[in-house]
């Protein structure tokens, strides 16, 4: 088992910056790949941007390209998103999750089926 714990949400304004963690404890020893995903109230999950653990490749959703920087501090076995160039659309609960085989970032349904997953924290951004 792998236990999520993100941190660093909050309020920011249109075309400032935030930077989110997800603390993962537990058998972080198993995770092949880490993620930050977004959801909307009402609405289902959006993957933002993912990381492999060895080889540290990224994948970002077109709305991160850009703007959002995902990695990963292995000694603290941490996983952090910076997020610049805010806008009030990014205002969503933001969802850290971990997976023990390589998933692909635009496959939701998977993710959430076959991934740990932190509770979330909030992002509120204004104009």
């Amino acid at each position: 088992q792998v236990q999520l714990m993100e941190s660093g949400g909050g309020s920011g304004q249109a075309g400032g910056s935030l930077r989110l963690s997800c603390a993962a404890s537990g058998h972080t020893y198993t995770l092949s790949q880490m993620a930050w995903f977004r959801q909307y109230p009402g609405k289902g999950r959006e993957g933002i941007a993912s990381i492999l653990v060895d080889s540290g490749r990224t994948s970002y959703a077109d709305s991160a390209k850009g703007r959002f920087t995902i990695s990963l501090n292995n000694a603290k076995n941490s996983l952090d998103l910076e997020m610049n160039r805010l806008e009030p659309e990014d205002t969503a609960m933001y969802l850290c999750a971990a997976s023990t085989i390589p998933l692909d970032l635009a496959s939701t349904i998977i993710w959430v089926r076959r991934a740990f997953w932190g509770q979330g924290t909030q992002v509120t951004v204004s104009s």
